[in-house]
């Protein structure tokens, strides 16, 4: 456990780095969204792109991983529904803290860290993870919350939410790089040492930014917010780990989605909670409180799977 906690230490120590900075007025509030559209928009979809591209689709599609992940994180997601529901909560409240539940920070802290962590084989998976996560359940909410908020669900109202998803800058990245790999294309030197240099920054670019992020942040509701983050560090990859088996997922893979279900509350979740002000508070404590537990729960996971 020393060792496994030891190498994951620099990867909280880089986001520690950033919540100082920020916290010292070393580094001003608004240069965390500038570095988080950096990496969003450059560092990350640099690398996600060289991953991929090194990929096939056989690689990083496997029904079976598909079916798992999906099968345990709908049902946390179903699980903190009903929860929120239950304590007299409206629909697009519940549906928000059900997305805080089982939505992980798979872009910024889980690709960069668990492929160095886990190894070249943690690729795929993680991937695979981010995907499912961008494209049904961020879509899943902001769906519920139009549906609800409108009377119900109307093509004009569904068009622009899938044109976003299509249009995030990941999910281009990645299929561009499949897209690539599949047309057995080699990258030119000068490219392939481009999109590695600029690559490069998406690791300490994206920790630092979560932990600047984090130095606003204030604790408050504490009961459900301690709840929602147990939900994601301890039910998520409980539930997707039983799937996983049940399923017969591949060892290795499954013990990759086990890790990366473990992963904290994602800071888009907030993105999404402000934009349709709902749950703000709870989010943005959960997202706290999940990160600095975090920094014990992914080596105790990481032990668990035999990594």
């Amino acid at each position: 456990m020393t060792e496994i906690l030891l190498k994951t230490l620099p990867f909280f120590a880089l986001i520690g780095l950033g919540w100082g900075a920020a916290a010292t007025r070393l580094f001003p509030p608004e240069g965390a969204a500038w570095l988080t559209r950096f990496v969003f928009y450059f560092a990350l979809s640099a690398m996600l792109f060289r991953f991929a591209a090194g990929l096939d689709m056989g690689a990083i599609f496997d029904p079976r991983f598909v079916a798992a992940y999906l099968a345990g994180s709908a049902a946390v997601w179903a699980v903190a529904l009903w929860i929120a529901r239950a304590r007299g909560l409206t629909l697009p409240e519940a549906a928000m803290e059900a997305h805080s539940a089982m939505t992980g920070n798979t872009g910024f802290l889980g690709v960069p860290m668990l492929v160095v962590l886990l190894g070249p084989a943690a690729i795929g998976p993680v991937l695979m993870v981010l995907t499912i996560d961008m494209l049904v359940f961020s879509t899943l909410i902001t769906l519920i919350v139009h549906g609800a908020r409108h009377g119900g669900l109307r093509l004009a109202a569904v068009l622009p939410v899938l044109r976003g998803v299509a249009a995030n800058p990941m999910i281009l990245a990645m299929v561009a790089g499949l897209a690539w790999g599949g047309l057995s294309l080699p990258l030119p030197g000068p490219v392939d040492d481009f999109l590695a240099l600029l690559g490069a920054a998406a690791t300490p670019g994206a920790l630092f930014a979560i932990g600047a992020s984090l130095a606003g942040r204030r604790l408050a509701r504490l009961a459900p917010s301690a709840w929602l983050s147990g939900a994601k560090l301890v039910l998520h990859p409980a539930a997707v780990g039983l799937a996983a088996w049940g399923f017969g997922v591949d060892p290795v893979a499954a013990g990759v989605m086990v890790v990366a279900a473990g992963l904290p509350v994602a800071g888009n979740v907030y993105i999404l909670a402000q934009h349709f002000g709902l749950a703000q508070q709870r989010v943005s404590t959960a997202i706290l409180i999940s990160t600095a537990a975090s920094i014990v729960t992914i080596p105790a996971l990481i032990l668990l799977i035999g990594a």
